[in-house]
């Protein structure tokens, strides 16, 4: 997610569930290949890890995905679900739904130049293009003519016109059948579902007809839903780590992040919803969020929150 899923956000995460692919945000073909900073950056902890990328151009993609294949990256995704105006300005997320083949001629082109998966993540539609069929034209092209076997249906369409990003999150209704339907009807694809999911029996429900799930905002605003996903979902036999010792296993991070020059708050604002609704919770919040912000803020801040948090609490 855009300004969220920053490579301090992924450690964090990677913490609470080894299995998971973790996702970047999305970073432009323009950003990686003209930008001044390393916007291929990320901790090799976070593996498995997917640079989603954003772009139309075949060739940029082409150079990105190589570039992001050579550092190590375990997949590349294409983004043409964002619907945001400075997307579109851009020729790519959302609006690439209305170009079914150039999204093809993209795939193809980044299959060529990598061995990883590259994938594509998009709605189930746009503005009045919204029918079974539009949806069904836009993955047979994308599948076979630029042959990209697995897809990551947000559930709800996208309008690219009067609706602010955050509304395209919210008021579109969801349509889950529509992807069940989706891989009914593309059984030898590669089909997951986004938006809205909050649970793990949710997810459960939707691998019945699924091969996977992309939990997004819940994740980031109720981290601790992770905790579990190794154990219920990966079906792995260890123990499930507490919220108190997963902040401490931060510990070390941060401090080798600070001496790289990486300012407190950057790294502790992905983990204000660890503790959401647990006692205690409001004040260490409000004590990282007053704190961490401040010149010098170091490990001593999160050890002070942490002790908002009641010991004789077991979390």
């Amino acid at each position: 997610m855009l300004d969220w899923t920053d490579r301090h956000c992924r450690y964090f995460h990677r913490l609470l569930t080894s299995e998971t692919l973790l996702y970047t945000e999305m970073v432009t073909t323009g950003a990686i290949i003209h930008g001044k900073g390393d916007f291929l950056a990320y901790n090799e902890e976070e593996h498995p890890v997917a640079l989603q990328l954003g772009g139309s151009n075949p060739q940029d993609l082409a150079t990105c995905a190589k570039l992001a294949a050579e550092r190590g990256y375990d997949e590349i995704n294409l983004n043409v679900g964002c619907p945001s105006d400075r997307v579109q300005n851009g020729r790519f997320g959302a609006c690439l739904m209305a170009e079914p083949q150039l999204v093809a001629d993209c795939i193809a082109a980044m299959k060529e130049v990598v061995d990883v998966p590259v994938t594509v993540k998009t709605r189930i539609g746009i503005d009045d293009q919204d029918s079974y069929e539009f949806l069904t034209d836009f993955v047979s092209i994308v599948s076979e003519k630029g042959g990209c076997e697995q897809f990551t249906i947000h559930a709800r369409k996208a309008w690219l016109s009067g609706l602010s990003p955050k509304e395209n999150r919210e008021i579109p209704p969801l349509d889950y059948p529509r992807a069940y339907q989706l891989k009914k009807d593309f059984s030898h694809l590669t089909i997951a579902v986004n938006g809205g999911v909050k649970t793990l029996e949710e997810t459960k429900e939707h691998l019945k007809h699924l091969d996977g799930v992309m939990v997004g905002r819940e994740a980031y605003q109720n981290p601790y839903i992770l905790a579990e996903v190794d154990q219920q979902i990966f079906g792995l036999d260890k123990p499930i780590k507490k919220r108190t010792q997963v902040v401490q296993e931060m510990y070390p991070y941060i401090e080798q992040q600070l001496a790289k020059g990486a300012y407190l708050g950057h790294i502790t604002r992905h983990m204000l919803g660890l503790f959401q609704n647990m006692p205690g919770a409001r004040q260490w919040r409000r004590y990282i969020s007053e704190n961490a912000h401040k010149p010098g803020s170091g490990i001593e801040v999160v050890e002070a929150a942490l002790a908002k948090i009641p010991k004789e609490l077991d979390v």
